[in-house]
């Protein structure tokens, strides 16, 4: 006797196909029902309801996937396109994400909102920044978008206050958009590209992703933070742990964690190579939103009591203690108090992170009849104007500027080396989200990412310093009613208005890259041969010197692996095509495109990897570029620098998920995975995603 268990919620990876050969002996049936049973439980499900008919209930981003999901089926290994309700740009990315939009041809956007964000780029050295901010500002009163002028604010932190629903979709050009997982959207990072395509009503695709449950159980103890908790996270989980899977957060002691803290802990996902993270939308998300003045946005979420995860992680918050990201990985974890002989030159508090009212007031009341120790730089950055309006009306400002501190602006500058970096082989404490090598600008700097608490403290001793240590200043309680001015952001045109209005364009704007029809095979050489872990600040350096060309790929060539290989650009363009070999989770971190893009200007046409990170891997497919595994991940010590490889059976490839390679100096021959989906594999056949995209327009 055969029977077929299905899952009729959700799909599971255990029980969607499960199959077992029986025998008709009750005895024998019984037992099989009792060890899927067991495993249920195991796994957070419900006995009981299996025993039911085998149904199980749903996670909260299940619930979200299953409300939007326009095509492919909730299954493992299956490719799902969601319907997007929201999408945000800032301006390291928007410049791109908009010419891809006006490349396609769709008048307005048709999502429910878009919003454009200056929030990376404001330091205006040259004409560039500007010309590219009235480019976006006037493309985006066209087509439909609102935009957020400098010094609004960081656009996830201005995202979770005005915008941001609980039960809605939102993918944005920045891979910390998960932020707003915090309050309860699934929000996704994606390259530009994605973010035009999705603005023009298309779907955003994504694979079916595994779920692992964060439950939390006890409060946070005086001076710990949610950055401990997500600091905690990584290192259980390290920085491609998350790879493939939606991270939820549930338990007790959710119920103790404000808004702002929860989207400190998903914001941080991104560092997990996570698709997104998410908490429920609860009482506290109702009060947050009410006091925005949004209560109308309010939707309770949650996952079903027999929700069935592929993964637990259990933390008890109120065992946690301070915990500081050492030098050069976001899950290289340490106790603070393990590093208390380090001396420390710069303090930067701020950023998409922990830049809210309530991280903001802490660091305040710590530093409060205090001063900075004079071999210390502080560097403060309000997350929103809304922040920075709050800290002024109420003194904590004062508290802030007697101590010692140097106001920024409410911009995300220093977290992608655009100012503050630190002295030469100096220590920067940062309450960022990333310390990859060289992004602080400084490229021998040793940045350590910590909590607000950790941060503050700190600079007044000069060393680093586990804030337990010190007296605990007294809890910031939430605001029953921030102060609400949507001023700084324009509303687009209307629709009688709209095909008026002139978009300006400054000279530093380029025409966009274009992939080469791909062909069944390619001899071709490995043009640079690199390590695990590679980021896409390694592909394409962020910083002041660089960023302000976003719109000009030809200019950002000469800088491509510049942290790897200078000479890469050189060989690349003399060499007229090429591969790059990769070691494990290439391409991690931001969500930029310029990482695919330039490499393909370069005449990149495939990346050969042990793994990628999941934004990366679609970026390239987007910009036409064949991502490619090894099958055998000790075959890539077989192949180096300068060597000519022989790609063969490529369309067969992208249809059986094989190709053959040949190491055509040494004779060796390698099987490589194609690990994409029959869409993916068009829009490759098409030259990337814009001209799969108007053909299919067509």
């Amino acid at each position: 006797m055969h029977f077929i268990f299905a899952s009729h919620g959700a799909a599971h990876p255990f029980f969607t196909a499960v199959s077992l050969t029986i025998t008709y002996q009750t005895g024998i049936i019984n037992k099989y029902i009792t060890i899927l049973c067991i495993c249920a439980r195991a796994a957070g499900g419900s006995a009981g309801k299996l025993e039911r008919g085998f149904g199980m209930g749903q996670t909260i981003a299940q619930k979200i996937i299953a409300a939007h999901l326009v095509d492919g089926k909730m299954e493992p290994g299956c490719e799902v396109g969601l319907r997007i309700d929201q999408t945000l740009t800032q301006d390291a990315t928007g410049t791109m994400a908009y010419l891809e939009y006006e490349a396609m041809g769709i008048p307005r956007v048709r999502t429910e909102l878009s919003v454009a964000y200056i929030d990376h780029n404001t330091l205006q050295s040259g004409f560039m920044n500007a010309d590219d901010h009235r480019f976006i500002r006037t493309i985006a009163k066209k087509i439909g978008v609102r935009y957020s002028r400098p010094g609004n604010g960081i656009c996830h932190q201005v995202h979770l206050e005005r915008f941001a629903k609980p039960g809605k979709t939102l993918i944005g050009s920045d891979s910390h958009t998960p932020t707003a997982g915090g309050i309860g959207s699934l929000a996704m990072g994606a390259g530009g590209l994605d973010v035009a395509v999705a603005m023009g009503g298309g779907a955003y695709y994504i694979p079916y992703p595994k779920a692992t449950l964060v439950k939390l159980s006890g409060a946070l103890r005086p001076m710990v933070s949610a950055k401990d908790v997500i600091l905690e996270v990584l290192r259980v989980m390290s920085v491609k742990g998350g790879v493939g899977k939606i991270v939820e957060y549930g338990g007790e002691g959710v119920k103790n964690l404000t808004v702002p803290q929860r989207a400190t802990i998903t914001n941080m996902g991104a560092e997990l190579g996570a698709t997104t993270s998410i908490f429920p939308s609860d009482e506290v998300t109702h009060a947050f939103l009410k006091a925005q003045g949004r209560e109308e946005d309010y939707m309770p979420l949650a996952a079903d009591a027999d929700a069935v995860y592929d993964e637990v992680i259990e933390i008890d918050l109120s065992a946690l203690e301070p915990l500081a990201a050492c030098p050069h990985s976001p899950d290289n974890v340490k106790p603070v108090r393990s590093l208390s002989m380090t001396k420390v030159d710069q303090v930067c508090i701020g950023s998409c992170t922990n830049s809210s009212y309530a991280d903001l007031m802490t660091v305040a009341e710590i530093l409060k009849g205090k001063t900075v120790s004079p071999e210390v730089s502080l560097a403060i950055a309000p997350g929103s104007r809304q922040v920075l309006a709050m800290l002024s009306a109420n003194g904590a400002l004062t508290a802030l500027l007697d101590a010692g501190a140097r106001i920024l602006e409410s911009a995300g500058g220093p977290c992608l080396g655009m100012d503050q970096s630190p002295n030469s082989a100096g220590v920067s404490l940062r309450t960022f989200n990333r310390n990859f090598e060289g992004r602080s600008g400084t490229r021998d700097a040793g940045v350590y990412l910590v909590s607000p608490e950790t941060a503050a403290v700190s600079c007044l001793t000069g060393y680093i310093t586990d804030p337990t240590s010190v007296p605990a200043t007294a809890p910031v309680a939430m605001p029953e009613a921030f102060p609400i001015n949507d001023n700084m952001v324009d509303l687009p045109a209307s629709e009688d208005e709209y095909e008026s209005v002139e978009v300006l364009r400054g000279p530093n704007i380029k025409p966009l890259p274009v992939a080469q029809p791909l062909t069944d095979t390619m001899e071709l050489p490995c043009l640079l041969k690199v390590g695990d872990n590679i980021t896409t600040d390694h592909i394409m350096p962020a910083g002041s010197k660089i960023l302000p060309y976003r719109s000009n790929i030809p200019h950002l060539a000469n800088y491509c692996f510049e942290v790897c290989d200078t000479e890469f650009p050189a060989r690349a363009m003399a060499a007229e095509g090429g591969f790059i070999v990769g070691g494990a989770n290439y391409g991690q971190g931001s969500s930029r495109e310029h990482a695919a893009l330039v490499p393909l200007y370069l005449g990149i046409r495939a990346v050969i990897a042990k793994s990628f990170a999941r934004i990366h891997k679609a970026n390239l497919v987007n910009a036409g570029i064949l991502p490619l595994e090894f099958k055998n991940e000790q075959d890539y010590k077989k192949v180096f620098l300068g060597q000519r490889l022989s790609l063969s059976g490529i369309f067969a490839g992208l249809e059986g998920g094989t190709v053959s390679m040949t190491n055509v100096e040494s004779g060796e021959t390698f099987e490589l995975v194609c690990d994409i989906s029959a869409r993916q594999a068009k829009i490759i056949r098409a030259g990337g995603l814009l001209n799969y995209t108007r053909k299919q327009k067509k």
